[in-house]
């Protein structure tokens, strides 16, 4: 993942100030859309995809990564690039996995505090 290090680095960073959620994901967005035309990140709404930040200019259809947490589905990465080849799709997942927690719009907690 050399090609997207400085990339990565500065969305760790972003994650790791424990800033509010929609801070981190707009953040993250804004560091992703410096290389792709076009970047959102859609939420899964009562088994809807519900587009919430976005940059750039949607071009084309958009690549997709799921974003998982606790093995469900909770939102989608979307991308406006050519074909991912295996490095830059490693990047994305690395990326999902690592706002995932950021993601849990409308998760039900059972009442308890939570935090990422």
């Amino acid at each position: 993942m050399s090609a997207y290090g400085g990339a990565l680095e500065a969305i760790d960073q972003i994650v790791n100030r424990g800033t509010d959620a929609d801070e981190v994901l707009r953040d993250v967005v804004a560091v992703l859309n410096s290389d792709y035309s076009w970047v959102g990140i859609s939420f899964v709404e009562e088994g809807e995809l519900v587009l919430g930040p976005a940059l750039g200019e949607l071009t084309a259809e958009p690549k997709r990564i799921p974003i998982s947490y606790e093995h469900n589905v909770v939102a989608e990465l979307g991308v406006v690039a050519g074909e991912l080849g295996t490095e830059e799709r490693a990047f994305l997942e690395c990326v999902a996995l690592l706002i995932a927690p950021y993601c849990l719009v409308g998760w039900d907690t059972g009442g308890e505090a939570w935090s990422p």
